[in-house]
């Protein structure tokens, strides 16, 4: 069984005991949320709901906020003598997915 879910405007196939990493959520580690289901799929049943399953949620448990690896962005124009160099680190939420339904 698994679900599609809606987690902060993008969506995410999920299964219980998942974890999964989701753009940084406003979330204290260790709190519980839910999140809409697109649809739901259990075996054979496919479930979809327009927009959402009705009476139907996934709930998950913040586990840690995280960053992904450092990148490096660099630009330059050639034979203009101008570059810039720039470092970025993604901010994720890792979750674990307790339920659906």
């Amino acid at each position: 069984m698994y679900a599609i879910a809606n987690i902060s405007g993008k969506q995410y196939k999920v299964q219980v005991n998942d974890t999964v990493l989701v753009d940084r959520l406003s979330a204290e580690v260790g709190e519980e949320l839910t999140f809409p289901v697109l649809m739901i799929v259990d075996g054979e049943k496919v479930k979809t709901g327009s927009p959402v399953v009705k009476d139907c949620v996934v709930k998950a448990k913040v586990l840690a906020h995280v960053q992904d690896k450092k990148i490096t962005v660099f630009k330059y124009k050639a034979k203009k003598n101008e570059r810039k160099k720039q470092g970025h680190r993604q901010p994720y939420t890792k979750i674990a997915i307790v339920s659906i339904g």
